[in-house]
């Protein structure tokens, strides 16, 4: 042992009873603050308790402890001087303190070993011993038993809360089943309820069954009867019938082959049939003529003509005849002035008519009101109407009449090789302008 710690057993042994007990109070105190791994082993199981029954359940062990373990006294003193800061510096750097009770003086001075701790320990061992009186132990029983019934009431509420719990989770679950158990119940009343009524309705309609049996029965047996008699009387004239039927039959096919020898002349249309033996030579056949009679394409009389071919079908570049007839005026009034012009045309020709216009042009939806007989149509995103007009040239069978509106000479082009006449626009513009 070394001399300090013989010096600290040989004061401590000479302790007054008050400095000992106020030294055990104040370390069982700073015991419940220290970290379990500071705690000696003896001592740990007090650290859980609570003030006062710490301080009395673990004296017979602290003291000693304190005694014999300079590292434990040193860490404690170190807890008790953050709890009692300025009397603890003070004993501490050695000042004296007048006004501070000696017993604390001394018992912070023997935890805190100032220089001539022993000398302040020595002077609180000359102070008249108080002998502690009846009603201090009966505060101290008291305590021990409020801290114990407080124990006892805490984990007591955990037990009563745990059961709360408990119940109440058994309440939901009971809530649920009885929903569940509910909602089966109701849907064994209405299935209940269905059923009576079917069973209550299941004469009625197989009595309601049976009539209409019978009265199909009975109009089926009328409408055999009535075969029957069609069909006597079909015999009976089914020969004279048949020698009609051919009779019709024969001129019918007479008219229509003549009626189609005649469009076919006057439409100029290549002859059909079977392969003749002159076809099968080689050569280069001729173009065939254009459409109408050759004359300027700004004639208006040329322009009267083809709109009086057969089932002509007028094609006009929309754009390219509004920005020659009103350039200034707006797009959207171009293209129904144009339509509405080509309204009236229409109703005193009868003719077809489609007006293209370029979807390049748009910004978005398009407000216009076509009249009866005039087809519009906007070129998709990417294809010019030019493209759109060689598409319907293309479209319409070999041999119809098909005009095409349009200054492009380009498109005018095109459509001449697929078979179709071109006009300019201005020959559109005159006609509209006379209308």
């Amino acid at each position: 042992m070394t001399e300090a710690g013989t010096a600290a057993s040989s004061a401590a042994t000479t302790l007054p009873e008050p400095v000992r007990q106020r030294v055990l109070t104040l370390a069982a105190q700073a015991l419940g603050q220290l970290p379990a791994t500071d705690i000696p082993a003896p001592l740990r199981r007090f650290a859980s308790f609570a003030p006062a029954k710490r301080a009395k359940l673990s004296a017979s062990v602290l003291g000693p402890i304190l005694e014999t373990d300079e590292h434990f006294r040193r860490l404690t003193a170190f807890q008790v001087r953050r709890e009692h800061a300025e009397l603890g510096d003070a004993i501490a750097e050695g000042i004296a303190v007048p006004m501070a009770d000696p017993i604390e003086v001394a018992a912070l001075a023997y935890l805190l070993r100032p220089d001539e701790w022993e000398a302040r320990v020595a002077a609180a061992a000359q102070l008249p011993v108080e002998t502690p009186r009846a009603d201090d132990e009966a505060i101290g029983r008291l305590s021990d038993q409020l801290d114990q019934a407080r124990t006892e009431t805490r984990q007591v509420r955990e037990r009563l809360r745990e059961q709360v719990n408990e119940l109440k989770a058994e309440n939901v679950t009971l809530r649920r089943k009885l929903n569940e158990a509910r909602q089966r119940i109701t849907g064994l009343q209405t299935d209940l309820e269905k059923r009576t009524t079917e069973a209550e309705t299941a004469d009625e309609r197989v009595e309601a069954a049976r009539t209409e049996v019978d009265r199909e029965l009975r109009r089926l047996r009328a409408r055999i009867t009535e075969l029957e008699a069609v069909e006597h009387a079909a015999r009976r004239t089914a020969g004279q019938e048949r020698e009609l039927a051919s009779t019709r039959t024969r001129l019918l096919l007479d008219t229509v082959l003549e009626a189609a020898s005649g469009l076919r002349r006057e439409l100029a249309l290549p002859p059909g049939g079977e392969l003749r033996p002159a076809d099968t030579v080689a050569g280069r056949e001729p173009e065939a003529a254009p459409v109408g009679r050759v004359a300027p394409e700004d004639d208006p009389a040329l322009f009267d003509e083809l709109l009086a071919l057969p089932q002509v079908h007028l094609i006009i570049d929309g754009y390219n005849v509004t920005k020659t007839a009103w350039p200034t005026s707006p797009l959207h009034s171009q293209r129904q002035r144009l339509v509405t012009a080509l309204g009236a045309l229409v109703a005193q020709r009868r003719i077809e008519v489609t007006v293209v216009f370029d979807g390049a042009e748009l910004s978005g939806p398009v407000q216009l009101n076509p009249p009866r007989g005039v087809r519009v149509r906007f070129s998709p995103a990417g294809v010019i109407a030019d493209e759109v007009i060689r598409q319907l040239v293309r479209a319409e069978p070999p041999g119809r009449p098909i005009v095409v509106i349009s200054t492009d000479r380009e498109v005018a082009e095109s459509v001449g090789k697929l078979g179709a006449r071109s006009l300019s626009a201005t020959s559109l513009i005159t006609r509209i302008a006379r209308a």
